[in-house]
């Protein structure tokens, strides 16, 4: 009777063993996985539970030290038990059997089950274990601190930095977690090429994005103050440049509500008014500028409009808010507005798109992948990888992609009719 009174007690401590052993594997689990994002959000929102998961996976090392130190002890002597109920029941032969039923109790109860359920409730289970894990940290915190010291020890002998185990890059992380933000929905789309333009604000320069002098619209200080006036109400814009003796050299912007103040103030006569009082300073930026930076000093500055000037400080364009802000959000048209649409999608699939199209926009709206380190349009990617200015009829492919040349105007390709991989591969088919 007490034989099988020892056998029950014996075989009860091995299923509660088992039982804290699945508790510390999926712990370590839960916690691991759990959303960084969600359980920050949650702990500004007040959750305190959320809170405790942050302030416990700050210091991996005692966690993971606590957790590991629990299950190794609990592993340890359910498998002992084991052995010695076995060898009671088999003899020598329990030790065979104890090793075979143990690792196949630990594989499945211990290990792949706590862990799979974690995976797949990660938030939920690590607000829900996290105040009994703060107490088993504590309980080891002695023993824990003793392993890592030895650890540091050892892994020094090495020449391993542990502090670099910590370090990260968080922008990749973060890039990482936008890739993963799929679905079959066109907002989902648009969400996700907003999150990457914010990143790449930082890695990209005002030269990028500028709109070049050659299409720059600006006003003669020499011209009559009747024909200014009416070039500024006739304009879709409302800062303008205004150049003297040269069109690079821009010794003003007028802006229109200005101007309109300006002319009331004159009774609405325009010969009263003089060039030089409704001019604002100009505002010169190098092309290296980022967009990062020229959005703080847009913001800081209050100003809206910016003149784009390169090494030799001579004229390049013109950056506004605005541009910046479609760069995160796309194009912005408004009623005023007279772009023509640099893409058109033809019903084979193919595109014909101008050569000023940037290739930004270009991975933004259609997250075709082309590089943009050494160009910024598409007529640049061209002649980046020809090395020569290509004829009107002649084809190519780079990065998967097939360029035909269709309009070239003297030395500059104005479209070019772009056939995407997909598109490729069905012909093929």
């Amino acid at each position: 009777m007490d034989v099988d009174l020892d056998l029950v007690l014996s075989l009860a401590a091995i299923v509660v063993l088992l039982f804290l052993s699945g508790f510390f594997s999926g712990s370590e689990t839960a916690l691991t996985a759990a959303s960084s994002g969600r359980m920050h959000a949650l702990a500004r929102e007040g959750n305190r539970r959320a809170s405790m998961v942050n302030a416990i996976r700050e210091e991996k090392d005692k966690m993971i030290g606590g957790l590991l130190l629990g299950n190794n002890l609990v592993n340890i002597l359910a498998s002992a038990l084991a052995t010695s109920v076995l060898i009671r029941l088999f003899g020598e032969a329990g030790v065979v059997y104890a090793t075979l039923v143990m690792t196949l109790m630990v594989l499945i109860f211990a290990e792949v089950l706590p862990k799979t359920y974690a995976l797949h409730h990660a938030d939920k289970m690590a607000m829900v274990i996290a105040p009994v894990i703060r107490i088993v940290i504590s309980i080891f915190s002695p023993v824990t601190q003793l392993v890592s010291i030895i650890v540091r020890a050892v892994l020094k002998l090495f020449g391993a930095d542990i502090s670099i185990v910590n370090v990260g890059d968080h922008v990749q992380v973060l890039r990482g977690m936008i890739e993963m933000h799929q679905g079959p929905h066109q907002e989902i789309r648009m969400q996700r090429a907003m999150l990457r333009s914010i990143l790449d604000l930082a890695d990209v320069d005002a030269g990028e994005i500028m709109v070049h002098r050659k299409n720059l619209s600006t006003i003669d200080a020499s011209a009559p103050m009747e024909t200014i006036v009416r070039q500024v109400l006739e304009s879709p814009y409302t800062r303008i440049p205004v150049w003297q003796n040269d069109p690079d050299n821009i010794i003003g912007v007028i802006h229109a509500r200005h101007l309109l103040c300006c002319l009331q103030d004159a009774g609405g006569n325009a010969a009263k008014l003089e060039i030089e009082q409704i001019l604002a300073e100009p505002w010169f930026i190098p092309d290296s500028t980022t967009l990062f930076d020229q959005l703080q000093e847009f913001r800081r500055r209050r100003e809206h409009f910016a003149l784009v000037v390169d090494e030799y400080g001579a004229l390049m364009g013109i950056v506004t808010l605005e541009d910046i802000l479609e760069e995160i959000v796309g194009e912005i048209d408004d009623e005023y507005d007279r772009r023509v649409p640099g893409v058109r999608r033809q019903a084979n699939g193919t595109y014909l798109v101008d050569g000023t199209v940037t290739i930004r926009d270009l991975r933004r709206e259609y997250e075709w992948r082309l590089p943009d380190e050494d160009y910024s349009t598409l007529a640049g990617l061209i002649l980046y990888e020809t090395q020569r200015i290509p004829d009107a009829g002649q084809s190519f492919t780079f990065h998967g992609f097939r360029f035909d040349i269709v309009k070239r105007q003297r030395n500059q390709i104005t479209l070019i009719r772009v056939i995407p991989p997909a598109t490729q591969d069905q012909e093929k088919g």
